[in-house]
């Protein structure tokens, strides 16, 4: 059986998006514990797609004695719960086996990359202050989503003028918002933009310009989401909240690459024990968007370890 915990880590700054503001990152801890051996695994609940902390507690803990890891994508949909099981056997079975979880996958050994850091919404003002402090960062993601986003972007610019910039707009927009911003975007050296227009409301996408790239987020899950994308995405977004854990999440990236999209591994804001697994992931990714713990004020130990190069694989203490 698995075991659940609700942990709740306090966030260094409030951290706001199109849909509301947060000061604490509210998780849940799956463990499964068979022989002497525990593996461990995080997810987010994320309401945006229907879940609560206990919804998805009891889909953990209705989980049969026994389950593996190939039982299991069947057992539950792709989203939380799924992957925090996922990845806690994933752990078991690397720790009873003695071996790395990447050996384990059939991957290459793990090295440090890039990451993104993300500066939350607010008035233009406070925005131009956070990306001055940031701006020696490799890469900043900025969350928007209103229509009175250009200011903000402008302030972000003149506070990093030299630093990579993607744009999140969390489904904010609608067609003629995007259009409108499309070209003030490029202007000011903007890379990429995330999930413009609401998941289910996007068929312009592939009706407009597109002239920078579009990464879907809300409207790409798993591979069942692929189909659905053509033609408006260039990019896919894995989370493996969305995905339902790393198994799917590494299906997912070679199955997206197979069909000429782009890259990016994003996470929801979580402890390093979640961010652990995507580590794996973003091997190779155009884009690296896992930041979670550096927007805590709190974190697991041993936590991942951030510098100069990015973040760092896990040490086995801690997952994988």
């Amino acid at each position: 059986m698995f075991r659940v915990s609700e942990d709740r880590f306090a966030l260094a700054e409030v951290f706001t998006i199109a849909r509301g503001s947060r000061t604490h990152a509210d998780v849940l801890r799956a463990e499964v514990l068979r022989g002497h051996v525990m593996g461990q695994g995080e997810c987010v609940p994320y309401a945006r797609y229907g879940e609560t902390m206990a919804s998805v507690r009891a889909q953990i803990e209705g989980l049969a004695e026994g389950m593996d890891r190939t039982a299991l994508q069947g057992a539950l949909p792709a989203g939380a719960a799924r992957n925090a099981a996922d990845c806690a056997l994933w752990d078991w079975e690397a720790k009873r086996a003695g071996r790395a979880v990447w050996q384990m996958a059939g991957l290459a050994r793990p090295a440090p990359v890039v990451t993104a850091f993300t500066l939350s919404l607010d008035s233009p003002e406070k925005m131009e202050m956070a990306a001055r402090k940031h701006a020696a960062r490799p890469l900043l993601k900025i969350k928007l989503g209103t229509p009175e986003d250009m200011p903000r972007l402008e302030a972000v610019r003149r506070g990093a003028p030299s630093t990579r910039i993607i744009i999140d707009a969390n489904e904010g927009w609608d067609t003629d918002v995007y259009a409108d911003l499309a070209p003030h975007l490029l202007r000011l050296g903007v890379e990429m933009v995330e999930q413009p227009l609401p998941a289910g409301q996007d068929d312009m996408l592939a009706e407009i310009a597109r002239p920078l790239p579009v990464c879907a987020d809300e409207s790409c899950h798993d591979r069942d989401s692929l189909p659905g994308l053509r033609g408006k995405y260039d990019m896919v977004n894995i989370k493996l909240d969305k995905t339902g854990g790393l198994t799917e999440a590494l299906a997912l990236r070679d199955a997206a690459r197979a069909e000429g999209y782009r890259v990016m591994v994003g996470c929801m804001v979580g402890s390093s024990l979640a961010m652990a697994p995507a580590v794996l992931v973003a091997q190779g990714a155009e884009i690296v968007d896992l930041d979670g713990p550096l927007l805590l004020a709190e974190d697991r130990e041993p936590p991942l370890h951030y510098d100069g190069a990015g973040v760092h694989p896990p040490l086995p203490a801690l997952w994988g």
